[in-house]
C-alpha cells in the first residue's frame, strides 16, 4: 500500500499550474468574474468524457458559440445559438434544454452555487448524521438533478447522460469534479463556493483513477460505482481529513509515472 509521505509527494508534484493546460479546468480558468467561473466550470464538466483531444476541441467550439461570456450567454440563450451543435450522446435539443433550465436557474433561483447550497443544507452536516458524508454528498447531488429533470421537456438519453441521476448508483465523477473545481482552493481549484469544506468533496472517480487507487491499496471494491466514491474518499480522509479529494493529483501524477 502506498504511503502517506509517497502520495503526499505525488500531490505536491503535480497540484501545480503546470497540471491546467492539459486538464477541463483551463476552462473556467479563462475567467475571473465568479458567475463565469462557475458556469464556464458546468459547461466544460457536461462534456468531460470521452479521448481528452476530443472533447476539448468540442470545448473550444461550445465557448466560442458563447463568445467566451459564459453567464452572458446563459443569461441571454436562445436555442438557435446552438446551430448543430453536439457531442457524442449530447445531441442539439439535449444542451438547449441543459442551457435552457440554467438560464431559469440564474434569472429566478440564484444559481448554481444557490443550487448545490440548497441541495447540501438539506440534510444535518455530516458530523451529525448518524449516516455520514455521503448521505449529506448524495442529497446535494440528487437536489441538483431533481431540478433538471423536473424542468426538462421529454428528456433523451444524452440530456440523462449529461446530468445523470445519482439514484442509479453511478460514481458521479464529473460531478465531483465540478464540485473540486469550485470548493477548493489551490494552484488549479478556484474555491469560489464556500456553503461547504473541502472535506465533504467526494472523489472524481473514472476508470483511471479506480485502477491507480486499487493499485495503491486505497479501494477494495471492484464496481467503479457510488459505493466505490465513498470507499476510496474515506480511505483518502484517513490521509487528510480536511482535504482528501488533493489525491486526485496524486492519482494523476502516479499514472504517469508508472506508464
Amino acid at each position: 500500500m502506498i504511503t502517506k509521505a509517497e502520495i503526499d509527494n505525488l500531490v505536491k508534484e503535480y497540484e501545480t499550474e503546470e497540471f491546467i493546460k492539459d486538464d477541463p479546468v483551463r476552462f473556467p480558468n479563462r475567467f475571473k468574474d465568479k458567475k463565469d467561473i462557475e458556469i464556464a466550470g458546468f459547461m466544460a464538466s457536461l462534456v468531460a468524457y470521452g479521448r481528452r483531444d476530443v472533447f476539448t476541441k468540442k470545448l473550444d467550439q461550445l465557448f466560442n458559440l458563447a463568445q467566451n461570456e459564459p453567464h452572458n450567454f446563459i443569461i441571454n440563450f436562445e436555442p438557435e445559438i446552438l446551430g448543430d451543435f453536439n457531442y457524442r450522446f449530447g445531441k442539439p435539443d439535449d444542451f438547449a434544454q441543459i442551457f435552457s433550465i440554467m438560464k431559469e436557474l440564474y434569472k429566478k433561483d440564484g444559481g448554481l452555487e444557490e443550487l448545490f447550497k440548497y441541495g447540501y443544507n438539506l440534510t444535518p452536516h455530516p458530523a451529525l448524521s448518524h449516516k455520514g458524508r455521503g448521505e449529506s454528498a448524495f442529497t446535494m447531488l440528487t437536489t441538483v438533478t431533481d431540478y433538471f429533470y423536473s424542468r426538462a421537456k421529454n428528456p433523451r438519453q444524452g440530456f440523462y447522460f449529461m446530468v445523470p441521476n445519482p439514484r442509479n448508483g453511478g460514481a458521479m465523477k464529473r460531478m465531483c469534479m465540478f464540485l473540486r473545481w469550485m470548493v477548493r482552493k489551490g494552484p488549479v481549484d478556484f474555491g469560489i463556493w464556500n456553503f461547504m469544506p473541502a472535506s465533504d468533496l467526494l472523489i472524481p472517480l473514472d476508470v483511471h483513477v479506480a485502477r491507480i487507487s486499487r493499485e495503491m491499496g486505497l479501494l477494495t471494491r471492484t464496481s467503479n460505482d457510488f459505493k466505490a466514491v465513498l470507499e476510496l474518499t474515506e480511505n483518502l480522509r484517513k490521509l487528510d481529513h480536511e482535504d482528501p479529494v488533493k489525491y486526485d493529483f496524486a492519482m494523476f501524477g502516479y499514472g504517469v509515472n508508472n506508464k
